[in-house]
């Protein structure tokens, strides 16, 4: 058979007309990473964000200023001119902003007209990155911020770093639910032979989705056996569970122990990684990453080691993730047909979901009468 019958075609693309995909439009309304904290500033940073372009800096209060990277009088770009005393001063023609986005000074004439200005985002300090909604700002919601508390906890060694994906962030998002492809797509970092065929189990509910593995008993890669010591051949156990946390969020932890010791006499090591997508365009993401652990504390020498080894991982994700997207960008939408298979339970419903959240929002925004605001609580935000 050189290809399924034309049913099975068929019913393949209707599964996955149910799904979000490459050209799913974004959900505005939800928290994303705008930056790494200390990225941002008292200089002009630009960047795009869920296709809009915005500049960010950091202001004399040490808030994190988000403003649409646009001058509203002859369209030149505010990251393309200076920084002033907490105002934005344009490039083209000298129109200043003050960090709600008002223009207070027109230097060409001697009042400022009523009502220019470029619109402001709710942004978020929290631990080392800098959370930001892209919809309406009044619509911010905290509930909706994925808890974070180890990225906080000096119990927890991290390191960090920003990767650029040619890919769309649903595909890293189903490239994250199922770590099947550690074994073949990590062959020469972090996976392992024994993994794709490891038990595994998973969790589907609304708006949350995760896949537990227990790979009892493995040999580690270096990347975990030499910082844990755990270096023989079946000595280890590794306990994974990667979880869906929110649109911009997905957290893998996972649990290294020696399987040969009873359990009152293992020490258990533990490590945690947030991976944080955040789409720049539809067929491209800011890739943001921190990754932790709660052993070797204060030890540079194996946060170095860890680091460049899980980078080197998480770059050959990025190389695949482009692969697969120059393939789908190549394949007519007539001639293109996926497979899902069992371990595709949670990417499955967990596009699903985006392709809701998506839709409904969409909808919202036709009907504003039958929306329901999200109302922010919590500490204050940014505006």
């Amino acid at each position: 058979m050189t290809q399924p019958f034309p049913k099975v075609i068929a019913a393949s693309q209707a599964a996955s007309m149910r799904m979000a995909d490459r050209d799913t439009p974004f959900i505005m309304n939800d928290w994303y990473v705008a930056a790494f904290g200390n990225e941002v500033h008292d200089r002009l940073l630009a960047r795009t964000l869920l296709g809009q372009r915005v500049v960010l800096y950091r202001a004399s209060n040490q808030e994190v200023i988000a403003l649409d990277d646009r001058c509203p009088h002859r369209s030149m770009p505010l990251s393309a001119g200076t920084l002033d005393n907490d105002t934005l001063v344009c490039a083209y023609h000298g129109f200043r902003f003050n960090t709600d986005g008002n223009c207070i000074e027109v230097p060409s004439q001697a009042t400022c007209p009523a009502n220019i200005g470029v619109k402001r985002y709710r942004t978020l300090e929290r631990g080392p990155v800098v959370w930001i909604w892209m919809g309406e700002p009044d619509q911010a919601d905290m509930s909706q911020l994925p808890a974070q508390d180890w990225l906080e906890d000096g119990d927890w060694e991290t390191s960090q770093g920003l990767l650029h994906l040619k890919g769309s962030y649903v595909r890293l998002h189903e490239n994250l639910l199922d770590l099947t492809h550690l074994s073949f797509l990590h062959a020469k970092s972090f996976g392992t032979p024994d993994y794709a065929k490891a038990a595994f189990k998973s969790e589907i509910s609304e708006g949350h989705f995760a896949l537990l593995r227990n790979v009892v008993p493995t040999t580690l890669p270096p990347v975990w056996a030499v910082p844990t010591g755990l270096t023989g051949q079946g000595q280890a156990a590794r306990i994974v569970r990667s979880e869906f946390r929110s649109v911009g969020m997905h957290e893998v932890s996972v649990s290294f122990y020696d399987c040969h010791l009873p359990e009152e006499d293992r020490t258990v090591f533990r490590i945690r990684t947030a991976h944080m997508p955040t789409p720049e365009t539809l067929h491209s993401t800011h890739y943001f990453l921190v990754h932790g652990r709660d052993f070797a504390q204060h030890d540079p020498h194996t946060t170095q080691f860890m680091h460049e080894q899980l980078f080197k991982a998480f770059q050959e994700d990025v190389e695949g993730l482009a692969l697969q997207e120059q393939a789908l960008a190549a394949t007519a939408p007539q001639d293109l047909y996926e497979f899902s298979v069992a371990t595709d339970g949670p990417s499955v419903a967990m596009r699903r979901y985006l392709l809701g959240r998506q839709q409904k929002e969409a909808s919202d925004k036709s009907h504003p009468q039958d929306a329901v605001s999200g109302q922010a609580d919590g500490p204050p935000l940014t505006r």
